[in-house]
């Protein structure tokens, strides 16, 4: 996929006290923007999915190196991007969040990133 309406995303946050992490609001953003985006636990299979093309991107805050340092390379070998959430360049052992996709995406969803770092939410919350 080549527009972010179009893509298919993961990311990952913990199933408890998950109010409490920043990035619920970005699975937020990025579900209503996109044609959806997944959950599966594991940043080593969401990676690898985005590598081989079953999904478009992939973000997520608070990883180790070891969740990342394989399937960051296979993006990089694959013709993806990968950069931390604010597009500076990933660094498996200083990084604090990565952002990977197919490549064609990752400067619409750095946009729609830079846009809710700043508190501006595309998409507001629906009325009851």
């Amino acid at each position: 996929m080549n527009q972010l309406s179009e893509s298919l995303g993961a990311t990952g946050f913990p199933s408890r006290k998950r109010h409490h992490n920043v990035n619920i609001h970005f699975y937020y953003q990025l579900a209503m923007a996109s044609h959806g985006v997944r959950r599966t636990g594991s940043a080593a299979i969401d990676l690898s999915y985005v590598a081989c093309g079953r999904l478009d991107l992939y973000w997520e805050f608070g990883l180790k190196p070891w969740d990342v340092a394989a399937g960051t390379l296979l993006v990089e070998e694959a013709g993806g991007r990968v950069s931390d959430m604010r597009g500076s360049k990933h660094s498996v052992t200083d990084s604090e969040h990565v952002l990977a996709d197919n490549g064609a995406l990752h400067d619409q969803v750095l946009a729609a990133f830079g846009d809710i770092f700043k508190g501006n939410l595309r998409m507001p919350l629906p009325e009851i």
